[in-house]
């Protein structure tokens, strides 16, 4: 294959996708690479390790999406390193690719924080390889404790944020309605979901009154919730926490946070908070030429001055406007500032359960219309029509009839959870 190209744009997430796509509608040559060739839909990875959806919902081959794009080649290769002085990437098999401008979106890692075991032990929920992961592990701990008549699942979630929330509420509606229906009723008595952060209140970006109405159904659903307390130690039977309290679980969910990967630390660009890279208000790199950082790997600014959170939104939106930028580097233009459409924020708390906060001025929804208003939004934002007819069906199946799209999981489980023991002492819990 060539070793040159217009543009190399490096990651095929949001931010990756969004870029190659405006620059391909004007014919520039781009070339895209990702490890997988195909780009997945993040927000719903908690509905596949949960199965109420599957993984051909949320992720579509990326020859699918730039089929119509001829300017626009996809490369399924790893990525060892970038040089972003030189703009190039050198991939897994030895070969140096080199750009005249450089995009860099290569998402982020899960952050543990550096806290004992949770490398190690828990399961993060950031890939469909996380996502099919942990839904194998539930479901093989659900078959052991179905053997046991004493057996019991307990999950901890940690991290009360919006994928924390509605995992931990996909979790504990599946063990009411699911688990009662495909295994017994007894053993869903016996099956725990936990919560847990360091901050007071789940949802903490939510105004008070959605983190009120949010607690509120977690608890009705049978969530357990341990806030203000941190986790000091993930273990294979649970947490630790600061107060020095224990959460039982067998599988330990981490949605804990973000960083920057290794192929941002060796770059050569200065890194910021996360290890990501602060990156100029029209999305560039700073003291290097031709490269732009955007996505999960980026800290950006908006041209009001405002530090943007690392959501989907803001990733698709920066991967148009540095594409926007780019065509005007390539034909002689002035850059601008990227200007962020503030669209709100959303978070599924369960069925027919949501919390919106939609627009600038932060109009607030919660309960059925927010619901409502979340299906609408994310069925919109799926990339292709299958994926779209997909979800829907699966929503209103589950949804309606509480039947999981996906109660057939499998796949390698490197954090294999533990055999279910006899129970034992309780254990003690935090607040």
């Amino acid at each position: 294959m060539e070793d040159s190209y217009q543009v190399i744009v490096v990651g095929a997430g949001f931010a990756g996708v969004a870029a190659a796509k405006e620059l391909g509608r004007k014919g520039v040559k781009v070339l895209l690479i990702d490890s997988n060739n195909y780009h997945q839909f993040q927000p719903l990875l908690y509905q596949v390790a949960t199965s109420q959806i599957g993984v051909s919902a949320i992720a579509r081959p990326l020859r699918s999406v730039f089929r119509r794009f001829k300017s626009v080649k996809v490369l399924t290769a790893k990525v060892e390193s970038v040089d972003a002085a030189q703009r190039s990437v050198t991939t897994e098999d030895g070969q140096t690719l080199h750009a005249k401008i450089l995009v860099i979106a290569v998402g982020a890692v899960p952050n543990f924080f550096n806290t004992p075991g949770a490398e190690e032990l828990a399961f993060p929920l950031y890939s469909v390889t996380d996502a099919t992961r942990l839904g194998t592990g539930l479901t093989r701990l659900l078959d052991q404790a179905d053997r046991n008549p004493d057996g019991s699942v307990d999950v901890v979630v940690v991290g009360g944020g919006p994928t924390g929330v509605e995992t931990a509420g996909a979790m504990a509606e599946n063990v009411k309605y699911v688990v009662s229906k495909y295994f017994s009723p007894e053993l869903a008595a016996r099956c725990r979901v936990h919560l847990v952060d360091m901050v007071p209140s789940v949802l903490n970006m939510f105004s008070k009154k959605s983190q009120s109405y949010a607690t509120d159904h977690l608890k009705k659903v049978g969530v357990h919730l341990h806030m203000g307390v941190g986790v000091t130690e993930v273990r294979p039977d649970g947490v630790i926490l600061a107060d020095g309290s224990s959460v039982p679980g067998q599988i330990v969910v981490w949605a804990g946070g973000l960083k920057a990967g290794d192929l941002i630390a060796g770059s050569g660009l200065t890194q910021g908070r996360g290890g990501r890279i602060d990156v100029n208000t029209d999305l560039t790199a700073p003291d290097v030429e031709g490269v732009y950082v955007i996505g999960d790997c980026a800290n950006i600014t908006d041209s009001t001055g405002a530090k943007l959170p690392q959501l989907g939104s803001v990733a698709q939106q920066a991967g148009k406007w540095a594409a926007s930028n780019i065509l005007a580097d390539l034909n002689g233009g002035t850059r601008t500032p990227f200007r962020y459409v503030d669209k709100g924020y959303m978070a599924m708390v369960g069925r027919g359960a949501a919390v919106a906060e939609l627009g600038r001025k932060r109009i607030q929804l919660q309960g059925i219309f927010a619901f409502l208003s979340w299906l609408l939004v994310h069925l919109a934002l799926l990339s292709g029509l299958q994926q779209k007819i997909r979800a829907l069906f699966s929503w209103l199946n589950g949804y309606l009839l509480h039947s999981p799209a996906q109660v057939v999981v499998s796949g390698p489980i490197e954090k294999e959870p533990t055999e279910q023991d006899p129970p034992g002492p309780e254990v003690s819990q935090g607040s």
